[in-house]
């Protein structure tokens, strides 16, 4: 005779203010836990590379510098750009740098950004290069 023969002719007990869970629900119940919630997340983050912003040297702020004057100048045209921009990340220290290519509709000079058709704004001291496409 076995251990629990004396019960095994029993049915689960059924409450009526309770429904009966699904087995789906069940199995939950015995899932593992994650004691440390979010920390295989903040591992990845840890792991991810960012760029750091480079110096530019001397000639290449005098080249983009006239770049934006030419750009000042044909502003009403709204001129196509190629931009390389260094995009700061949210995250962590350090960023990207990210290409952009559009229209520009115009130059804020008091906020010193510049601004494109689809609402885009690159502040001009992130510039790394421009390209003005006549």
């Amino acid at each position: 005779m076995g251990k629990y023969d004396d019960i095994m002719h029993l049915t689960r007990p059924q409450y009526p203010d309770l429904p009966q869970m699904s087995v789906q629900d069940r199995a939950v119940q015995f899932s593992p836990f994650a004691a440390l919630t979010g920390f295989d997340d903040a591992v990845k983050e840890t792991a991810r590379f960012t760029d750091t912003k480079r110096e530019l040297a001397e000639d290449e702020v005098q080249k983009i510098n006239e770049a934006l004057n030419r750009l000042s100048d044909m502003i009403n045209e709204n001129p196509q750009i190629e931009l390389t921009y260094f995009k700061k990340d949210e995250k962590k220290d350090g960023g990207a740098y990210v290409r952009k290519v559009g229209y520009v509709k115009r130059l804020d000079e008091y906020e010193k950004t510049v601004i494109f058709t689809d609402g885009i704004k690159v502040d001009i001291n992130d510039i790394g290069d421009i390209d003005i496409k006549c």
